[in-house]
């Protein structure tokens, strides 16, 4: 029993650990991750690039889903911590084993909170423009591969915004709009599909 109150203890202390990280992970701004995008994986990327060059679309995606996965984690996390015990316990009590009581119980309880999570970090994802533009290349190009120099819409808004004028202002504003449509289809169909299964 002292083992297990041992255990119990470490846990919590590991899982406090992991919390401020995750936490410290969310609030760190997105030109930082840029810069380590800038500084870290391009190189990185470059040795395995054909074209040498490690900016294009394949970067710009792996920054992207390296800044909003403290995001979401942080959401869901809250989101399963706000399920009553009784759930994970009551699982147990029927007869499943830890995994199915924490897959087949008290995530689908949580389901609210990881569609929201998921939304947030898909929405941080479609409206980044800094780290995006210090990886991806900045070229107005279609893609071909992986490691083609893209430049996002948002990033197309930023370098243009300041000198745009009559049909090309409109263009960038039309742009914006474009981005407003794509993340309100998103959180429709995410909010469909929940609907759905509730």
């Amino acid at each position: 029993r002292r083992q297990r109150q041992m255990c119990i203890r470490d846990s919590k202390r590991l899982k406090a650990v992991f919390n401020q990280v995750i936490n410290l992970l969310a609030g760190i701004p997105s030109i930082v991750y840029g810069y380590f995008g800038l500084v870290v994986l391009v190189p990185l990327l470059a040795e395995v690039s054909p074209t040498n060059s490690g900016q294009g679309a394949l970067a710009g995606s792996l920054i992207l889903g390296i800044m909003i996965l403290p995001t979401v984690a942080s959401i869901v996390r809250n989101s399963i911590e706000s399920v009553p015990e009784a759930y994970f316990e009551g699982a147990l009590a029927l007869g499943c084993s830890r995994e199915q009581a924490v897959f087949k119980a008290v995530l689908p309880a949580a389901k609210s909170g990881t569609v929201t999570g998921v939304i947030m970090g898909i929405g941080r994802a479609v409206g980044e423009t800094m780290a995006v533009m210090m990886v991806a290349g900045n070229t107005p190009q279609f893609i071909e591969g992986p490691f083609t120099s893209i430049r996002t819409l948002t990033v197309n808004i930023v370098m243009d915004m300041n000198y745009a004028e009559g049909l090309h202002l409109q263009a960038l504003i039309a742009t914006g709009f474009v981005l407003l449509v794509l993340v309100l289809l998103l959180n429709c169909l995410l909010y469909t599909s929940d609907a759905a299964d509730d």
